[in-house]
């Protein structure tokens, strides 16, 4: 199934100058409390990425598999979605 990843992708490129950003104050030896902010902003942004993606796999990807009937896909897709909920758990 095809995605339009345009949101995402445009994000993960301003989240990249964020991190040349965060590289930089690191080599100017700025503020720490600083740049522990701007990591937590890259860290919210990057979550609000996942979230979106999220959000799309289940309005397409699992309800294709609940659709098709076929409990051998059902059982794949909502063990993806659990092993994702306990590893995010553990980071």
């Amino acid at each position: 199934m095809q995605h339009d990843h345009s949101d995402s992708i445009k994000r993960l490129k301003i989240i990249e100058g964020h991190i040349r950003g965060i590289q930089r104050m690191l080599e100017k030896d700025q503020y720490c409390i600083d740049i522990i902010r701007q990591i937590q902003a890259v860290g919210a942004a990057l979550n609000k990425i996942s979230a979106n993606l999220l959000d799309q796999h289940l309005n397409t990807c699992l309800l294709s598999a609940i659709q098709s009937n076929d409990p051998t896909e059902q059982e794949r897709v909502l063990g993806e979605i659990t092993e994702v909920f306990e590893t995010s758990q553990k980071i």
